[in-house]
């Protein structure tokens, strides 16, 4: 049986070259060329069982070459490899069909792999293609991790598939869910975010499920729920971790039968949602505390997406910053820039508040500064009292008050200025006290005389507050 045949096109002699040695060693024939036309010219005549193409060539752009490529002979793969590392290009090439999209710099390894998996799979039918509505790209970035969340979302967009998308607060989860809804074939319906942090626990239920009048105090009149204003699109449950029990399990139970009912009603509804699911906090953790279902995370974790922190992709400051200012300017704040040894100087920040730490720096330097080139000097001063340590420098032992202080910014940040639901003492302290009590039964083994001493509570309120919070106990060793 004679070896297959792979055509490659690239404008990059040296790539044409090192990709011809790699594919021959793996047993393949290959044939390079570094233009388009050329390519057609084979494709139109038969040849080649395996397409990789650049995106960027002399004479035509590799992408508008796919959907011919499609149509004029279906069952033939193409790989696409390009410079341009962002969203939109590997949203676009899987749009147009393309098999996988490879960033450059690529490992010569993953390419071979890819090859060899393209054409042993037996042809399956491509998603059809679709425009991309704008050029706007919803996340920036070049870095190496960021290229694996571009792939899973162009993956992922033309499917149905529940996603759990984990990362530190301010990283960027719902802008990754937006994507996934914004770029995918539910994007014609609503996008519904729901922050389970934000919302009161005994008020969660209705939240989701809506109610029917009636069916507790105050319910004047029939509510719709999260669940319905989502019908045909994507609902987004950000920090799901901080879902009380009694609506994980009427969550679960939408997963496992599609249906739902609202509070006090009766009539089933059937959920045509994408549940799309996100969490800053460790579930493996929670759910060995007794906080959080493991049924439920695995109906939830079906594709898991990490959003990695900005201090592991610090090679992403300056484009970020490009995006921040432009967009600034967009609002109507002052044109700015920055200066190459203030950008720099922020590249060797920690970012304790990632991205959103970043953005909310950039847009009031432009506003408090008059300068049109912002310096170091003036980046020095918003850096003054940080949060984080700088690299280099000793760290400094956190505080509780400081540790909360921190969570509570971000908490009000999250709001976009807006004011937080009423009840935000009562809900702070309750979600204070949950840990501490769990954490404390913990250590002392479920012995709660001893939990009580400990937190210097009497037996009895300790009592009252476990079933207050529904905290699950273990039982003291005999």
């Amino acid at each position: 049986m004679s070896p297959a045949t792979v055509l490659i096109a690239d404008d990059d002699q040296g790539i044409r070259t090192v990709l011809t040695q790699a594919l021959g060693r793996a047993g393949y024939d290959v044939r390079t060329t570094g233009n388009a036309a050329t390519l057609w010219r084979w494709v139109s005549d038969g040849d080649g069982d395996l397409v990789i193409t650049d995106v960027i060539m002399p004479d035509e752009n590799g992408l508008d070459l796919i959907p011919r490529i499609k149509k004029l002979r279906p069952d033939l793969r193409v790989i696409v490899m390009s410079a341009q590392n962002t969203l939109l290009t590997a949203i676009k090439a899987a749009e147009r069909g393309a098999f996988e999209y490879l960033p450059k710099p690529f490992d010569l390894g993953e390419l071979v792999a890819v090859v060899n998996r393209a054409l042993a799979m037996q042809s399956h039918e491509q998603p059809a293609a679709s425009d991309v509505a704008s050029e706007r790209l919803p996340i920036v970035g070049r870095s190496a991790a960021m290229q694996d969340i571009y792939r899973a979302v162009a993956r992922l967009m033309n499917t149905d598939l529940t996603v759990m998308i984990t990362g530190e607060s301010g990283t960027g989860k719902e802008l990754v869910a937006r994507a996934l809804h914004d770029f995918g074939r539910r994007r014609g319906g609503p996008f519904v975010a729901v922050n389970m942090a934000a919302i009161p626990r005994e008020l969660i239920e209705s939240e989701l499920f809506g109610h029917e009048k009636g069916s507790f105090t105050g319910a004047v009149q029939r509510v719709t729920g999260r669940f319905e204003q989502a019908e045909g699109g994507t609902l987004f449950l950000d920090e799901i971790g901080d879902m009380p029990p009694e609506a994980q399990t009427r969550l679960l139970r939408v997963l496992q039968d599609g249906r739902y009912t609202s509070v006090g009603g009766r009539t089933p509804i059937k959920a045509n949602v994408r549940i799309v699911a996100a969490t800053h906090r460790d579930l493996t953790q929670l759910i060995k505390l007794g906080l959080f279902r493991e049924d439920l995370y695995y109906r939830l974790n079906v594709v898991p997406i990490r959003i990695p922190p900005l201090r592991q992709r610090l090679e992403d400051i300056p484009e970020l910053i490009s995006h921040f200012l432009a967009q600034g300017a967009s609002e109507g704040l002052p044109t700015k820039a920055l200066e190459p040894a203030a950008i720099e100087r922020l590249k060797s920040h920690r970012w304790p508040g990632n991205v959103r730490e970043l953005e909310n720096m950039m847009k009031r330097m432009v506003a408090l500064y008059n300068e049109p080139v912002i310096g170091v000097d003036v980046v020095e001063m918003e850096l003054v009292g940080a949060s984080a340590p700088q690299s280099g420098s000793e760290t400094e032992p956190a505080t509780l008050s400081g540790t909360i202080e921190r969570h509570l910014r971000e908490y009000f940040d999250g709001h976009n200025g807006a004011l937080p639901p009423r009840g935000l003492y009562d809900r702070v302290l309750r979600e204070l006290e949950r840990p501490l009590i769990t954490l404390t039964l913990l250590a002392t083994r479920g012995n709660q005389v001893k939990a009580a001493e400990v937190l210097g509570l009497n037996r009895n309120t300790l009592r009252k507050k476990i079933r207050e919070l529904e905290i699950g106990v273990m039982r003291a060793p005999k």
